[in-house]
């Protein structure tokens, strides 16, 4: 009987049960209640002004919910002017009832939550934003062992090549590289939202700090040996790198990850690669005391470097060719050993192969006097200020000439950075950890993953560091060797200020051709990541990709890493752009033989369909903004024109007027609207009725919606005959048609 529950499985409809809902267990406030969800059901909500822009953390938390239009409160009292604009700003709108009084509208999380039991709706936003409150209750001992030895291998891995990427790509004094792993894994740790995830420096973001070091050096803003500058100039990259994916965050803006398209960063990681290797072959070879007296070289492109090391290969330092050759093929065998020994013996990801060769490099050294013969060593490692974490302001008035030059590089920084993150926390949250193995409900978010990043490195700016992101390679280092919360984070922070603290001296005697030969391992990583891509692409025969991702490559390899960016970003925006702006419609046909009816793309498989005599059906299968109606009327006039969109506008008119007297939209597709997009298609059902087409729309959204309330405010409705135009098929629309032709109505 009607108003009973269906008996035919589980996919059957069933009413919605009215006894009280399921207790469960939350680990955040207690007991809530579980039940089927869903909006808040008063009528349409009405978003308002602090919700619809920064969400419902800040209206609910803030400024609450409440009533809007009057009448009297909860309390009985009335709600004067200004608690009524309190209240439409916190929670959104209203409706009046019948006793004049305002019914209470409030955001749908802020109803959930109180519908379901939740206890204290700020304490779960503060939850949620400040992840360090959720996961360090459920902490336990049992996860400290796997933390702190996934600490000391990743400290045993990452703090000299820290030293590297300062030294030899930044420019920078080699201690600022160490501060990467002291402040930024220890702030996301508060703030992160993937728990294995590690931030920490990475090459891209080090070359690129570096190229902007450089170009203040060329522009005459330091010297060459000026360290205390180029210090401050890293600090005010990384700092302008955490601003702006801060801001990003905060506005939420976690999609721009997607931004850059897979061929620019291919092409564009390859190619600093290989600037990268290029570039270390200079100390590895022994050649940094001639490359600064060849004019360019030092500053050059990879071209120009290239040209001087064939030129002076013959002047090579054999010491330290030995030295840095030699160590580069031990990691390299390493490396490989590792790979194919780790999937039987899973232990050996633990042995610091680096760090051994970093300590017996030194050793040698120091025991051998291979300084004396040659040998460049990385000597004191000590801050430029004397201070062991030097603290600076980076946006301050005298930074400002440095803050124009580095605005480009620190954005580009910026996005890579998060790009990379995204990657590492996507494959690192693949769902949550079984009960007991792990932290339970931490959900990775892109908007709080962006404002975590942009904390640490605004933090790091102050302390002169590089800039640091969340890395693949370091965090699965952390994963498979027993890190299971952000602790091994905080561990890691404390293991490098120990090393601050008490360890420098030791690092005197390190070969500077072994920190260059670590890098350029790191190098040959980013390298060999291109050849799948594009043998993929190869066989798919995506020639835009594949010339997209070499032009970039050639630009950054033989030119400058600002073309390449410059290149990149442009090629990128212009292939979004046109993405977004381009006319989706289709025109339809029907199916032979088929009951109902059925409609099909007739440009897709015109051998499959039948035109329908007199009428022009046209689907829309997307939104319709401001971004993608500009061509649209361009796309219906060849559609009217030709039956098909994809035709030179020179060629003459085929298809016969008469087939156009009847226009049939099937909007389903139009889950959305602004005010543009509706202007637009009132400008053309106006010229359709001005000249005597019919215009009919089917399967629309329901009258309650944002798109059909625009719809009629528009006047569309209206001007294409009422309601009446609006069916629920395009079979029922092609029966309109005939009957509105038979009685021979005109709307014009």
């Amino acid at each position: 009987p009607e108003g009973e529950p269906c008996e035919h499985g589980a996919f059957s409809p069933k009413i919605r049960p009215t006894s009280p809902p399921t207790s469960v267990s939350s680990t955040l406030d207690g007991d809530i209640n579980l039940d089927y969800g869903g909006r808040y059901p008063r009528g349409q909500p009405i978003v308002g002004g602090i919700n619809g822009v920064l969400g419902d953390a800040v209206g609910d938390t803030v400024f609450g919910d409440g009533n809007i239009f009057g009448g009297r409160g909860e309390n009985g009292k009335p709600v004067g002017r200004f608690e009524r604009w309190r209240r439409w700003w916190g929670g959104g709108g209203g409706v009046d009832d019948k006793n004049g009084n305002a019914t209470k509208i409030m955001s749908t999380t802020r109803w959930l939550a109180k519908t379901h039991g939740t206890k204290s709706k700020r304490r779960m936003y503060l939850v949620y934003y400040f992840p360090f409150l959720q996961w360090v209750t459920q902490y336990r001992w049992a996860f400290f062992k796997g933390d702190l030895i996934a600490a000391l291998t990743m400290a045993s891995f990452y703090i000299p090549m820290s030293l590297s990427y300062a030294s030899n790509l930044g420019h920078i004094p080699p201690i600022n590289g160490l501060y990467s792993f002291v402040f930024n894994p220890f702030v996301y740790a508060l703030f992160g939202s993937c728990p294995q995830m590690v931030v920490g420096p990475e090459a891209a973001g080090s070359l690129l700090l570096g190229s902007v070091v450089k170009s203040s050096i060329d522009g005459g803003h330091s010297g060459d040996e000026d360290d205390a500058m180029h210090a401050r100039i890293a600090g005010v990259v990384t700092g302008m790198a955490g601003a702006v994916i801060f801001i990003a965050g905060v506005t939420r803006l976690g999609f721009l990850d997607s931004v850059l398209s897979r061929p620019f960063l291919r092409g564009f990681i390859s190619a600093i690669g290989f600037v990268i290797l290029v570039d270390q072959l200079i100390p590895e070879m022994g050649l940094v005391h001639l490359a600064k007296h060849v004019g360019g070289v030092s500053h050059g492109s990879s071209l120009d470097k290239i040209i001087f090391l064939v030129e002076n290969v013959k002047n090579a330092h054999g010491l330290t060719c030995a030295v840095a050759f030699g160590s580069f093929a031990v990691i390299m065998v390493c490396r490989e050993l590792k790979r194919r020994l780790q999937p039987r013996i899973p232990s050996v990801a633990y042995v610091p192969d680096r760090f051994i060769v970093v300590v017996l490099s030194a050793v040698l050294t120091w025991h051998l006097s291979w300084d004396k013969q040659g040998l460049e060593i990385l000597g004191d490692v000590k801050s430029s200020t004397g201070s062991p974490f030097p603290f600076r302001f980076p946006f301050i008035p005298s930074h400002m000439h440095h803050v124009r030059e580095a605005m480009s590089t620190s954005f580009l920084i910026a996005l890579l950075g998060f790009f990379e993150s995204s990657v590492a926390a996507k494959s690192l949250s693949g769902g949550e950890s079984k009960h007991g193995e792990g932290l339970q409900g931490m959900s990775l978010s892109a908007n709080r993953e962006l404002v975590a990043l942009g904390v640490a490195n605004v933090v790091g700016g102050c302390f002169m560091a590089l800039p640091a992101f969340g890395g693949y390679g370091r965090s699965k280092v952390n994963a498979s060797t027993g890190g299971k919360t952000p602790m091994s984070s905080i561990l890691l922070s404390v293991i490098t200020i120990l090393c601050i603290l008490f360890l420098l001296p030791y690092f005197y005697y390190l070969p500077k051709s072994v920190l260059s030969s670590m890098i350029s391992v790191v190098a040959y990583s980013l390298i060999e990541e291109a050849p799948p891509d594009i043998l993929f692409f190869l066989r798919l025969r995506a020639w835009p990709e594949l010339f997209l991702m070499t032009l970039i490559f050639l630009a950054t390899v033989f030119y400058s890493l600002p073309l390449g960016i410059a290149l990149g970003i442009g090629l990128s925006l212009l292939s979004v752009i046109r993405h977004a702006t381009k006319p989706r419609i289709q025109i339809l046909g029907r199916v032979p033989g088929t009951a109902p009816p059925q409609f099909e793309n007739a440009e897709l498989y015109p051998e499959r369909v039948e035109s329908v005599e007199g009428c022009l059906i046209v689907k829309i299968p997307e939104p319709l903004t401001f971004a993608n109606t500009g061509e649209l009327k361009t796309r219906l006039r060849r559609l009217e024109l030709y039956g098909t969109t994809a035709v030179h506008p020179a060629l003459p008119r085929v298809r016969d007027p008469s087939h156009n007297s009847n226009v049939i939209f099937d909007v389903h597709g139009v889950t959305g609207l602004d005010g543009s997009g509706t202007q637009v298609l009132r400008e053309i059902v106006d010229g359709y009725v001005e000249r005597g087409v019919r215009v009919f729309f089917c399967r629309c959204p329901r009258e309650e919606s944002a798109v059909w309330r625009l719809f009629e405010g528009s006047g569309v409705v209206a001007r294409v005959g009422g309601k009446r135009h609006f069916v629920r098929s395009v079979e029922e629309a092609l029966r309109m048609t005939e009957l509105e032709r038979l009685s021979g109505e005109d709307f014009s």
